[in-house]
């Protein structure tokens, strides 16, 4: 009887445990994917009409606040953000700025000046080494730009930049394409946005894999903007009035 009451003890206790267990992770899985869920929504309906909600967009070459070291790349909807998860164990790494027109019509621009490189095999990204990072002096990081090329991976990147670009110095403002809808596979598009991202230098002069969210960084400070997606669930992220 006693082995039996002990079980049952257990069991009562063991229960409610899992309950509470459940429902916090529940809650924890709503509240990671609730801020990109609701993007989403927003993107489908950006994607659809556009025109709709012009009030959305961001304009390119803009700088957000006095003290914001990058000017805004691209024209668009930031429409989604860095560290959105869009299931358990990703993180994006980066923000997706939604255009409103075709592929191949919207320009991108250099939001920071430094060296442009663009490996041989690259057909819609290009990386710009900044030697010396205007929020954390002494240290080196880059900006990532990719989507820069239409569904089949016919390059938008400017001539100037051919594959196997080394170290080419460009200023901010600098024409570097235009917003293309190249997923990495031809012939299946993703919607007409540029990617921009900041990614750690490796220590060695070199760039990190810029597909870990780890490698990256949160580039809020760097525009002015609300852009982390764990912080900013809901706001749209726009420059704010003068």
């Amino acid at each position: 009887m006693r082995s039996t009451s002990k079980r049952a003890i257990i069991i009562w206790f063991i229960i409610p445990l899992i309950l509470i267990l459940l429902i916090s992770g529940g809650y924890f899985l709503y509240q990671t994917f609730k801020g990109s869920s609701v993007r989403s929504r927003r993107i489908i309906t950006w994607i659809r009409n556009p025109l709709s909600n012009p009030e959305w967009s961001l304009e390119s070459l803009t700088r957000c606040k006095p003290t914001s070291p990058f000017l805004f790349p691209t024209d668009g909807y930031v429409g989604y953000l860095w560290d959105d998860s869009f299931r358990p164990g990703h993180n994006h790494q980066g923000i997706d700025i939604f255009t409103s027109k075709k592929s191949g019509d919207t320009p991108v621009y250099a939001a920071y000046g430094g060296f442009l490189s663009r490996l041989p095999g690259w057909k819609s990204s290009l990386i710009i080494r900044i030697p010396n990072d205007p929020l954390l002096p002494g240290h080196q990081i880059w900006t990532y730009y990719t989507h820069l090329a239409d569904t089949n991976g016919e390059s938008y990147i400017v001539k100037d930049f051919p594959p196997g670009t080394s170290e080419f110095f460009v200023s901010e403002g600098t024409l570097l394409g235009y917003q293309g809808n190249y997923s990495g596979t031809p012939g299946h598009p993703v919607g007409v946005h540029l990617h921009f991202s900041i990614v750690k230098d490796d220590g060695k002069g070199s760039f990190l894999n810029e597909l870990k969210i780890k490698n990256t960084i949160d580039p809020s400070s760097y525009f002015g903007l609300p852009l982390n997606g764990s912080t900013n669930r809901d706001e749209i992220p726009l420059c704010p009035p003068l």
